[in-house]
């Protein structure tokens, strides 16, 4: 999204009259960041706005997004979370990469300034307790280790991965081998992301499942064409717990390759009538279905201006909302220093290899 498409959007968030309540929007809108997933959370926030202010705002107030893109880069995101509180923005929200999540609740939380985030996963957002930030999508551990259940209720003991580095993608490796273990399960990170010679390692281990922990496209891409193809590797399970199916560009580069792929989403497995309304004004907004993220988007929207509704400024103890995917309020949970939505769905899906467009769901949550 270049700086032009940014200021317009943010002009059009305007309704109504009289000073508009802004709030600082973070998503990846350029690479190496998930451009696809920070425009259905951008989507998400702007049809959410558009509503919010339709029912007469936060006390009469419009709402206005302020959108700054960090192209899933920290220190650019930090240095955003700076310009936004300068710019007097009420509150921040938004983010979908766990690394870049932490540094923006770390800043957020050092400049006093309540963010809600949307979409990261990490357990550990902040160092320490932050009482100004709080979080909607599910901890870490708590959707992998459902991740780990459904590996182990398919008959997928002995698990390799193949992982880039990261903060994020060493966190999971250790959520699953500390689920597996107990279990008789068992983890092993493969030494190459090169697509021949993971299936060269993967054809001489005992494995039956290859988990992906890399970035989409690449390298998960290649990885998941050259074992598609390795006869020695038919009935390998690939997964992708991060969520690297959920998105069209997935089933656009690989096509049937890409189906029969088990990924984590964050929805109920039957949506109520406001989920279904705003499912079907993101599609036409988007001219696709809407992703989980599409839906945390506008959850964070309606649930930040509930908290914004609060005489005595922004705080997460007691709001409750109803969003698209259930009613939301937080609590504390242990090992987390923020604010946590604790009862966010979970599932584990997969592309139908017989209608790649269409979802299956596998397990739940």
């Amino acid at each position: 999204m270049t700086a032009a498409q940014v200021a317009g959007a943010e002009r059009g968030m305007e309704r109504g009259s009289g000073p508009a309540v802004r709030i600082g929007v973070l998503a990846p809108l350029s690479r190496p960041g998930w451009v696809e997933a920070g425009r259905h959370l951008l989507a998400g926030f702007e049809l959410a706005v558009r509503e919010v202010g339709d029912a007469g705002g936060v006390g009469g107030k419009p709402l206005e997004l302020v959108v700054r893109d960090t192209a899933a880069d920290p220190e650019r995101a930090s240095a955003a979370v700076e310009e936004l509180a300068r710019l007097g923005v009420a509150s921040l929200a938004g983010e979908y990469h766990s690394v870049v999540a932490r540094a923006v609740a770390a800043r957020a939380d050092a400049l006093g300034l309540p963010y809600l985030c949307s979409s990261a996963v990490l357990d550990a957002l902040t160092e320490r307790p932050a009482d100004r930030v709080a979080r909607l999508a599910p901890a870490q551990s708590h959707g992998w280790r459902i991740y780990a259940d459904f590996l182990l209720g398919a008959g997928h003991r002995d698990i390799a991965v193949a992982a880039q580095p990261s903060l994020y993608w060493a966190t999971g490796i250790r959520i699953l081998r500390e689920h597996l273990a107990p279990r008789g399960g068992s983890v092993t990170e493969l030494g190459t992301l090169d697509p021949a010679a993971v299936c060269d390692e993967l054809a001489g281990h005992r494995a039956t499942a290859l988990l992906l922990l890399t970035g989409h496209p690449e390298p998960a891409v290649p990885i998941v064409t050259s074992v598609r193809r390795d006869p020695r590797l038919a009935e390998t399970l690939i997964g992708a717990p991060a969520g690297q199916p959920e998105f069209a560009s997935w089933a656009e580069l690989l096509g049937p390759d890409g189906a029969a792929i088990p990924f984590l989403r964050y929805l109920p497995e039957r949506l109520g009538p406001l989920g279904v309304r705003v499912g079907a004004a993101l599609r036409e907004r988007l001219g696709e279905a809407a992703s989980f993220v599409a839906f945390e988007g506008y959850d964070t929207v309606t649930v930040l201006a509930e908290a914004l509704r609060s005489p005595g400024g922004v705080s997460w103890e007691g709001v409750s909302a109803e969003g698209t995917r259930g009613r939301v309020a937080f609590s504390r949970t242990p090992g987390s220093g923020v604010w946590q939505w604790a009862g966010a769905p979970v599932q584990v899906v997969d592309r139908d290899p017989a209608e790649p467009g269409r979802f299956r769901v596998l397990h739940t949550g």
